[in-house]
This record gives structure tokens, sequence and C-alpha cells, in this order.
């Protein structure tokens, strides 16, 4: 089925957004999301690349955004985290959003927005630290964001980051795990400067007895020893230099 076209107008009400995401099901890309595991029970199987465009025509609104995400459809729940402010998020807010977490794919666009926010600090320590699989996950994958698009902020403070990766790399959960991991291989990718402590720990985590761990550890390390990331890594490392 076509996805249908919005109206050209970005002063959409939410019953108005809600009907464009209605119309714009499709039962096909439900079985797919179900097979990637995300959570369809609330769901009408509008894809992303739907999603996102009308998410830009939409604009940026915190309060839209809140009632968006309060329906816990989760078409609308995307377009909130798509649209919302950043820097109007604070993080109680963040806090209350992280309950309604019911999928990865969720969680991870929460995390960008989380960053994005300015919440890393804040939030990576107290997200870990809590039991539940899919808020555990969401410390990770800011982490994972922030040592890609923070680029101003200065290696130790992702440096930083790594005992709380060993911490919890025995959690055998599946969508902790990849987080964890996640998590290590993005830091060891960020600079010269911390490929070789997040090696290190990869290859500790290699040697572990625990299976999860190990399997992080195993799959961190392929990847950090592959040697166009080590090239790319250096030429990264002399550009900087020059300036």
């Amino acid at each position: 089925m076509p996805v249908r076209r919005p109206p050209q107008n970005a002063d959409y009400t939410v019953p108005e957004i809600l009907a464009w995401i209605e119309a714009s099901g499709s039962a096909d890309n439900l079985a797919g999301m179900a097979r990637f595991g995300i959570n369809t029970d609330k769901a009408y199987g509008v894809g992303n690349a739907a999603l996102r465009p009308f998410g830009k025509t939409l604009g940026r609104n915190h309060e839209r955004a809140e009632q968006l995400w309060q329906t816990g459809m989760r078409e609308a729940m995307i377009l909130a985290l798509f649209t919302e402010e950043p820097r109007r998020l604070s993080p109680a807010q963040a806090r209350d959003m992280a309950a309604d977490f019911n999928s990865w794919e969720i969680v991870d666009h929460a995390a960008d927005l989380f960053v994005d926010a300015g919440h890393l600090d804040e939030l990576v320590p107290e997200f870990a630290a809590d039991e539940r699989e899919f808020v555990r996950r969401t410390a990770f994958a800011m982490i994972a964001w922030g040592a890609v698009h923070l680029k101003k902020r200065d290696d130790a403070e992702f440096l930083r980051f790594l005992p709380l990766v060993e911490q919890y790399t025995t959690d055998p959960r599946n969508f902790v795990k990849k987080a964890v991991n996640w998590a290590l291989r993005q830091i060891g990718k960020r600079s010269m400067t911390l490929h070789g402590p997040a090696l290190t720990l990869a290859e500790q985590l290699a040697a572990s007895d625990d299976t999860t761990a190990r399997w992080i550890g195993k799959d961190a390390v392929r990847e950090l020893t592959d040697e166009k990331i080590r090239q790319r890594l250096i030429s990264k490392q002399l550009q900087t230099r020059r300036y």
C-alpha cells in the first residue's frame, strides 16, 4: 500500500496526524517490523522512511510532541521523538518517557534525543543502573550516539564510560548486550586516544569465562582491529594535529 501523501500544511493537529498515520499503514510493514523485534502491539506499519520526512514537515513543537507521545502509538511516539524540541526536554521528562519504552527502536531514537538535549552525563549512570531492559539499553545507546556526534567533547569524557561498559557486560539480555557492545565499539572508533583503551577492554572481555562478556569482547575486537578503521583513525589524528 503506498504511503498517503500528507497535506501541504505544517499546522497539523494531533487528530490529523493520527488520521494520516492510520491511512498510511501497511500490513506488510507491520510483519517486517515484527521480524526485526519491533513491538507492533500499537502500530500501523508506517516505516521511518515516511515518518522522518513527515516529521520535518511538521517541524518541532514541544507541546504537540508530548501529546503524540502520550498516545502510546508506535508511529506517534516516533514522530514525537523526531519533532520534540531538545532544549525543552528536561531530565524529568526523559525519565517519564523511559517508563514507556517497549521496543529497541523507540529506545534508540529516544537516546539520540536525550543526548541532543544535553542529558548524557546525568542520565547514563542512572539508566545503566536501572534493571528494566529497555531503560538500561538507553544508557548505552546514549553513549554510542554521543561518541559519534558530540565531536567537541574531550575524549576523556568518553574514556570514563569504559568502566560502566565493563560493569554491564554480563547482562545477558539481548537488547542490553547489543547496546553495551555498540557503546564499546563506538568509543573505540572515536579516536586513536580511545581506540587503545577500548581494544584492551574488548580483548579482556573476549577472554572472559562469562558467555555474554565474551561475545561482546570478541565482536568488538573484530571491528576495532579492522585495518580500515585503524587507518581512518590515524588519518583523523594526523589531520587534527595539522590544525
